[in-house]
């Protein structure tokens, strides 16, 4: 049997195509690896070897950089001498083959870590739902079933070193929720048997279309294969696990637009499983809008907008790894005459005393304008600009970013308007997507939010002019499309 890694279950967690490909796909059709995710590696690279730096004075044991068989033999070795710290050690057992970043002796046994450059944990802080992050909760999971099975662990426990040099704890025996019985030890042996039968070949994965789809090197293939077989995973916000739901029912997109909806609604229920009448309703009328010829976007419900001589487009730029907001954007319109013009705040340099100049510029440049309407796409501006709030004191207070922040003065035009009371006929509704459906062009033949990241870094390490231009122009026609997508909606029946 072929022996199940650590990465492997990471990636089945975004993807179980994604394994299957790299294990059987055609070469041939592998888009080239990102600059962005080039970058993801450096600098995950750049901080592991930051931590193993500061450990060296307490006596670390690395192994990394040997040949594979010999790192496992070394590991064993060191751990029968009781080495407190390992570093790059590889252990195999059975089906299962880890190469946890760190081996920790803890009494009589070992617990593993990885050392990650994000945070160790998901979720908003502000509103109380962090939770472990499932991809590292799976890696953690192989690496403590590989000592359970040599005798070498302490129980199902294991830490994750992050960005922020938190050490956290992950209990893998606790519920991954409060709504399931399940733990996250259970989610781990689930995964890993799914990804032995995509290793063995005998199992049957599909590709389904998501957000996490863009950064993967099989991207251009798979989803022209989703398109052309019409798969359900094309209708907005539906996803796999849905898909996989209706497929027994649906052979394919076409089919199910063409059902008639009401024969599967009894009252408050469906024939479908964990699919209630308005959601199923909802992903009803993509699916028709998806396969209709000529098909316009629409409302599902009235909206109505602040009236105002002067509208505020806003969006800014950030680096997560290096912590930073870089770029604050505000393209201003007349609404008399609609004359645009652009003004960008560029923090200089990374570091804490330049995003603060940029942060306070951007917050004058606003306050200058205390009646326009603000519009901004999906709920980041607001929480990015809570943290600035907090980190940079005496720029603004908390009550002024409320303030900033509430409606009218402020419109989240994703989650208040496109989410809630709009439908458009495309696979997403990105400001990307809909500003493009919409007429809009970009100016940059690679516009998205992560290459904007890797540019930033360029420019850091170069000081190249033409690079800082490239940041400020993509920002500048996000910017410009928020206000195509609010025309649009302004537009619709």
């Amino acid at each position: 049997m072929m022996q199940a890694t650590a990465s492997q279950l990471y990636d089945y967690i975004a993807c179980p195509q994604r394994v299957y490909l790299d294990l059987h796909g055609d070469e041939e059709y592998r888009d080239e690896v990102s600059p962005f995710v080039r970058l993801l590696w450096e600098r995950g690279s750049a901080y592991e070897a930051r931590v193993i730096a500061d450990l060296t004075e307490q006596g670390v044991l690395s192994l990394r950089g040997r040949p594979d068989a010999e790192r496992e033999k070394l590991t064993r070795e060191a751990i029968t001498n009781r080495v407190p710290l390992i570093y790059g050690g590889r252990l195999s057992a059975d089906d299962v083959l880890g190469e946890p970043d760190l081996l920790i002796l803890r009494g009589e046994g070992y617990l593993p870590a990885d050392i990650k450059s994000g945070r160790g944990e998901e979720g908003d802080p502000d509103e109380g739902d962090i939770k472990p992050k499932a991809h590292y909760a799976v890696q953690l999971g192989l690496y403590v079933d590989i000592l359970e099975r040599l005798g070498l662990g302490i129980g199902h426990v294991a830490e994750v070193w992050d960005i922020n040099g938190d050490h956290v704890l992950y209990e893998l025996d606790q519920r991954r929720h409060s709504r399931t019985e399940q733990t996250w030890w259970d989610f781990y042996r689930e995964t890993l048997a799914e990804v032995h039968l995509i290793n063995n070949g005998t199992s049957d994965t599909r590709g389904a279309l998501s957000s996490v789809c863009k950064l993967c090197h099989w991207y251009t293939n798979c989803r022209g294969e989703l398109i052309s077989n019409y798969d359900l995973s094309l209708v907005p916000s539906l996803g796999r696990a849905l898909r996989d739901t209706l497929s027994p029912h649906f052979a394919d997109l076409r089919e199910f637009a063409a059902v008639d909806l009401e024969a599967l609604i009894d009252g408050k229920k469906t024939s479908i499983a964990g699919l209630g009448p308005d959601r199923l309703r909802l992903f009803h009328a993509r699916a028709k809008l998806l396969c209709a010829n000529d098909a316009s976007p629409y409302l599902r419900q009235p909206v109505s907008f602040p009236v105002a001589p002067v509208e505020v487009f806003f969006d800014i730029e950030a680096d997560p790894m290096n912590d930073i907001v870089y770029l604050h954007g505000f393209v201003e319109r007349n609404v008399a005459t609609g004359d645009e013009r652009y003004f960008g705040f560029f923090a200089e340099a990374c570091s804490v005393d330049a995003e603060r100049e940029a942060f306070a510029q951007a917050i004058g440049w606003l306050r200058e304008r205390p009646s326009a309407p603000v519009y901004y796409y999906s709920k980041y501006e607001r929480t990015m600009y809570r943290k600035l709030c907090a980190r940079h004191s005496g720029v603004t207070s908390v009550d002024e970013i409320e303030i900033l922040f509430t409606p009218p003065r402020a419109i989240d035009l994703y989650y208040d308007v496109v989410f809630r009371a709009t439908e458009w006929p495309t696979y997403d509704h990105s400001i990307k997507t809909l500003a493009k459906w919409l007429g809009f062009s970009w100016r940059d033949t690679d516009p998205s939010g992560a290459a904007s990241i890797e540019w930033y870094q360029r420019w850091v390490q170069t000081g190249d002019v033409a690079v800082r231009e490239r940041i400020i122009q993509y920002n500048e026609d996000d910017c410009r499309a928020t206000a195509v997508v609010l025309d649009g909606i302004r537009g619709m029946a």
